[in-house]
């Protein structure tokens, strides 16, 4: 429960689905967690409340990580708050599903500066500001490893993702800093299953080993060992984290 002690962590789009529950389980493991978001205020303060009703300590932050000073922006707040960063989990990112001839040019550029720049820019000050022994998980989709129509902006944003990490993972090495990609597949969030019939949600439990949509604490388990002492030699691999999907 307090293997994370004194550890500070920052979660991206944390006041909701996935995030929030990474902020929640990082916070019961010891860490001090900044609750990062661009524009539910609401929300995030919410989940610093549920972190703090069980004896953790959180605070929100906002930042669009799409712009580079507003990350600056987020790091340099919580180092002023915490006074150093161990833990960055890059999970903000966006999703517009629309076919080959609908994709529109903002519809492009706003996936990739979330989803990538983001993700590039964070690993940036990571990596200024991290001292020995950090972690940093980055968040993909195991839809990079299937043919879906409709994604393919998305997987291409995800596809990168997975790329950066790889890439990075011998610069921040001489640090012992791990950087790890995890790729979910369907996880049972209010927004993955918004505007999806009882259908088509069927279709995609019945894709994976265990016939079930994964559920947020699926994923935050495995980020919890994933930034653990335990997972000190695990770098540079992207982990699908899906129930045998693919």
């Amino acid at each position: 429960m307090t293997c994370l002690s004194g550890k500070v962590a920052i979660v991206t789009g944390a006041s909701r689905g996935i995030g929030s529950v990474i902020a929640e389980k990082l916070a019961e493991d010891g860490a001090l967690v900044v609750v990062n978001y661009s524009s539910s205020a609401k929300m995030a303060q919410e989940v610093v409340n549920r972190i703090q009703k069980k004896g953790g300590k959180a605070v929100a932050i906002r930042a669009d990580v799409s712009s580079l000073s507003e990350i600056e922006n987020l790091f340099s707040e919580t180092i002023s708050i915490f006074k150093k960063i161990d833990i960055l989990i890059n999970n903000a990112g966006i999703m517009v599903n629309k076919s080959l001839e609908e994709v529109t040019e903002t519809d492009f550029d706003q996936q990739f500066s979330v989803n990538v720049k983001g993700t590039f820019f964070a690993c940036q000050q990571a990596y200024k500001h991290m001292k020995e022994n950090g972690r940093i998980i980055n968040f993909s989709t195991s839809v990079t490893g299937l043919m879906f129509p409709t994604y393919s902006v998305y997987a291409a944003t995800k596809g990168a993702v997975e790329q950066i990490s790889r890439q990075l993972v011998k610069e921040f090495g001489h640090k012992n800093i791990t950087i790890n990609t995890i790729a979910p597949g369907p996880v049972n969030t209010e927004l993955f299953t918004v505007g999806k019939t009882e259908q088509q949600i069927q279709g995609l439990k019945n894709m994976n080993a265990f016939g079930r949509l994964a559920e947020t604490e699926d994923i935050s388990e495995v980020v919890s060992f994933l930034v653990s002492n335990q997972a000190s030699w695990i770098t540079g691999q992207t982990i699908r984290v899906n129930g045998g999907l693919i």
